[in-house]
């Protein structure tokens, strides 16, 4: 049993907890959980925002039966189709006959393709309104914040921006609901993990909605992932403007393939100049047992990235191949780039780090460094240049 959870005096909080699911969207490790939030409100009309992930429901629809203790529910408002927001909408619109659904164009597209319902539906425009009674809705389209159809519900009344995705974070919320009640410390590399793989590839979008909303007063943001916002909603905003604005923290990520240790000492030869150059944020990683999720996370975090390959078969490491194609698809900009390798018999891993190098249209800071077999004092001069090169660029700009 769970007692009610109120944001406000008519609004109420429904989440629920998933501290089973492994990979979200079956790709990204979960090793503290996701929260799946819903909100109620209770007026003249009454109002579900966005449901939850149909796995997770539990006794999800007998919360909601209990807060309206004999009322019908009157609107399911869909900000993202996505079914671990929309995932109860059929039990719901079963459950109540007559719900309508409110959404936009193409929300109800994606509606009709995953439940086949095409009855009963409330269609908004970007400004439109719902009148609750007290509480009245407008809607601001905010499209690919991460799907298409993304929008946001703003309730005039109290100032609460129901945002879907944006705003979100991995992790469960284990008592504390609202940004008061937590240490944000714990959640912030969660939220930026969540903001560099799931919606960071859009993040002209997100400077696109953060546009639409400036001037809007913002008392409380609700998303549907992570912590409610009541005290310091400002905050989640600047994290998200900087994030979308690739504004990256001074410091390096050193990321490596090796097969048998030559390039991972070279790895550690970098990480050693840095530091004697003054940098003191310095991560390195071994791309064949960091998942990948995690490392665009932190190389979205620092202004430094030096990516390093052994060869194999004539190319990269499949494990660092993996990883630039992933950096590739989140559009990841505004990196100070260097790449290095070694190989046994013949080259390819800094070959095609280059290629990568080009795609991603990112000039390297220094020449690629590149050596046969081992790290020797005589083949040191590339990787001296390259370390020393990219410390100044950071410390110094």
């Amino acid at each position: 049993m769970t007692a009610p959870i109120k944001v406000t005096d008519k609004v109420y909080y429904l989440g629920v907890n998933d501290r089973r699911k492994h990979l979200f969207e079956n790709m990204w490790p979960l090793p503290q959980g996701v929260a799946y939030n819903s909100y109620l409100i209770i007026d003249e009309k009454t109002a579900l925002i966005d449901t939850v992930e149909f796995t997770a429901a539990a006794d999800y629809r007998e919360r909601i039966v209990a807060l309206l203790n004999g009322r019908k529910l009157d609107y399911l408002v869909v900000n993202h189709m996505e079914p671990d927001h929309a995932g109860m909408l059929g039990a719901l619109t079963a459950y109540y006959p007559g719900l309508k659904i409110v959404g936009n164009r193409k929300t109800f597209k994606i509606l009709e393709g995953f439940f086949g319902i095409t009855d009963n539906l409330v269609e908004v425009a970007d400004g439109g309104a719902l009148d609750l009674g007290y509480h009245k809705l407008q809607f601001v389209l905010t499209p690919w914040v991460h799907w298409p159809e993304t929008m946001m519900t703003y309730d005039l009344t109290e100032q609460i921006l129901f945002s879907a995705d944006a705003f979100g974070s991995f992790g469960t919320l284990d008592g504390g609901i609202f940004d008061d009640e937590i240490n944000f410390d714990f959640y912030e590399s969660e939220m930026r993990r969540y903001y560099s793989n799931i919606v960071g590839k859009y993040s002209n979008m997100v400077q696109k909605a953060l546009a639409k909303l400036k001037g809007t007063p913002v008392r409380i943001i609700c998303a549907t992932h992570g912590p409610v916002w009541r005290s310091e909603p400002s905050k989640v905003i600047s994290l998200y403007d900087k994030w979308s604005r690739y504004e990256a923290e001074p410091g390096v990520v050193v990321a490596f393939a090796s097969m048998y240790g030559h390039t991972e000492q070279m790895a550690d030869y970098i990480a050693r100049r840095l530091a004697e150059q003054g940098l003191r944020e310095i991560r390195v990683f071994d791309v064949s047992k960091t998942h990948v999720s995690f490392l665009i996370n932190e190389i979205w975090k620092y202004k430094g990235l030096i990516l390093g390959s052994c060869a194999y078969n004539g190319g990269m490491h499949p494990m660092m191949d993996q990883l630039c194609s992933e950096l590739l698809h989140v559009s990841i900009k505004h990196k100070e780039l260097g790449i290095f390798g070694s190989f046994s018999w013949n080259g390819g891993g800094v070959k095609g780090l280059q290629a990568f190098a080009d795609a991603v249209r990112l000039p390297l800071v220094a020449p690629s460094a590149e050596a046969q077999g081992k790290l020797t004092a005589e083949k040191a001069a590339a990787y001296d240049a390259l370390a020393v090169v990219m410390a100044n660029k950071i410390l110094n700009h």
